[in-house]
């Protein structure tokens, strides 16, 4: 039991790592954007934008009309 909760704890303390991190890349493009109303989709989208091709201006004119 001990390791299955140790096991759980990890999982969460990694998971709000990631979490932190896609905010921290989502705010570069997008300052003082709200995201903690956007689905998973919409954050999968916008991090996927994020490490496209485009060109910057195109990557923050995206990801700022997504979180509008």
């Amino acid at each position: 039991m001990k390791t299955l909760l140790t096991a759980a704890a990890l999982t969460l303390t990694a998971f709000s790592a990631s979490a932190m991190v896609d905010a921290s890349a989502i705010q570069q493009y997008a300052p003082n954007a709200d995201i903690s109303t956007l689905s998973d989709a919409e954050v999968n989208t916008i991090l996927s934008i994020i490490h496209s091709g485009d060109s910057e201006g195109e990557k923050r004119a995206t990801i700022q009309a997504l979180v509008k």
